[in-house]
């Protein structure tokens, strides 16, 4: 009796279906701003929503030159249907890019992967490598028959998502480290968590860029190379590092002293301390301004541009250069625009998932 009980109290609030005239009442003509707002968003609608129809569907060209597109007067497709290769894949060899098409399936399938609860923990380890280091293995080269691609000729898709999947990995346990260092009762932890945090956070990512390419190498000796790429995952990890930290930091403050104190009489130790009781219980708390500083990194990686690598959004900008097609910036952005939108929107649906699932303790 008392588990059917206890199920039911789980389910959720059971809520009357409402035929679409009802909806429209409660939701849209509720009041007399509600029916102001929405007869404003409507007629908004009425003038916008056809002449996108028109410019996107029915003026639209899918084939031909860039003359066709442009007597058709509507949206240019098939600028994307000649430039996709390119956009997509960067100077990457055009005969090779199924190799980074592999490797993005790859990093995308470990992100999902690592989505399942029921993979966290020491499994995650491997999955992460064997995804990585699958897709470092396709887009590098060399070994399997496959001839060596330099990361100077990586770009598109493929370097926004290793810039944005391996500088986030590792910023995470970086600003977890931080923002416990912060919030450390060692003076000289706290001082230096504080002086990198407040000194990274008070400069833009364009700086730390510019100076991750040009300040980096003048600390290692000359006959040490270090690519461009890794120039720009070492500057995107330590901005995002100290973004993180402060949103963990508040995490942690959130947790209430008692179970510090308490878990202090069980006899646990400082890491026990953190890591079974109060860090499990602050990322919880911080997910959606978590899930919000990966969505901003990710969409920050086309400041690579400024040292030499051409990201997604960089590529498009690049195949616009090209006379034939110059002028359909529309397409080109919008093209991009709905591969941005779909990690994003991907990522916040997510963080909406956990924001449920782990909450569930915390629901009164």
């Amino acid at each position: 009796m008392t588990e059917i009980v206890n199920k039911a109290a789980s389910l959720p609030p059971h809520r009357p279906r409402l035929g679409l005239w009802a909806w429209a009442r409660a939701n849209l003509f509720s009041s007399w701003y509600n029916t102001a707002l929405t007869l404003a968003f409507a007629y908004i609608a009425w003038l916008v929503i056809p002449g996108l129809v028109k410019w996107g569907f029915i003026n639209a060209s899918l084939s031909g030159d860039a003359a066709a597109c442009r007597a058709a007067g509507g949206a240019c497709w098939s600028f994307i249907a000649e430039k996709w290769r390119f956009i997509l894949f960067g100077t990457f060899p055009e005969d090779q890019q199924w190799r980074p098409t592999l490797a993005m399936l790859a990093t995308i399938g470990t992100l999902v992967i690592s989505a399942d609860r029921r993979t966290w923990g020491r499994p995650l380890l491997f999955i992460w490598g064997g995804g990585l280091g699958f897709a470092a293995c396709m887009m590098f080269g060399g070994v399997l028959g496959m001839e060596f691609v330099p990361t100077g000729l990586w770009g598109g898709l493929p370097l926004t998502l290793a810039l944005s999947v391996v500088g986030l990995g590792a910023s995470f346990p970086l600003g977890v480290l931080l923002a416990l260092g912060r919030t450390s009762d060692l003076p000289v932890m706290r001082g230096l968590s504080v002086v990198y945090i407040e000194l990274v956070r008070g400069v833009p990512l364009i700086s730390i860029l510019f100076m991750a390419s040009v300040m980096l190498p003048l600390f290692l000796p000359q006959d040490v190379p270090i690519d461009k790429l890794l120039r720009a995952l070492i500057g995107i990890t330590l901005f995002s590092a100290a973004y993180v930290a402060e949103v963990v930091r508040g995490g942690l403050q959130a947790i209430p002293r008692g179970q510090v104190e308490a878990s202090k009489a069980l006899g646990l130790g400082y890491w026990q301390r953190q890591r079974l009781i109060i860090l499990p219980q602050a990322l919880a708390l911080v997910i959606p301004p978590l899930v919000n500083s990966f969505i901003a990194t990710l969409k920050d990686t086309s400041l690579v541009i400024i040292i030499g690598l051409l990201d997604l959004l960089s590529t498009a900008k690049s195949a616009l250069t090209d006379p034939a097609w110059r002028g359909f910036y529309k397409e080109a952005y919008l093209f991009v625009g709905v591969i941005y939108f779909l990690f994003c929107y991907a990522l916040s649906r997510y963080s909406r998932y956990l924001e449920t699932v782990l909450g569930q303790g915390r629901k009164r």
